[in-house]
């Protein structure tokens, strides 16, 4: 049976205002979560924006209800990709 790789890439545009929510809804699912990257410019001063890609695993059905919560979230891109091993 093939094994899936599920990775969900989260784009937030406003870190300030929406990080608190994001990582309230990444702390409620974090058992689906395997593996977690975040990343965001840094010069003299933050940057607004930030990108968290995080390799899922579990259930379908959960990891739709962790998308869907974080699609609640304004400012928030989502994209997922599945890759077959």
């Amino acid at each position: 049976m093939a094994k899936e790789i599920r990775i969900l890439g989260v784009l937030i545009t406003d870190r300030q205002k929406e990080a608190g929510k994001v990582q309230a809804v990444l702390t409620k699912y974090g058992c689906l979560i395997k593996t977690r990257l975040g990343l965001h410019e840094v010069s003299d001063l933050c940057s607004t924006s930030g990108l968290i890609i995080i390799e899922l695993t579990g259930a379908s059905a959960d990891i739709d209800k962790l998308e869907k919560e974080l699609k609640i979230i304004g400012g928030i891109q989502t994209q997922r990709m599945i890759f077959m091993d």
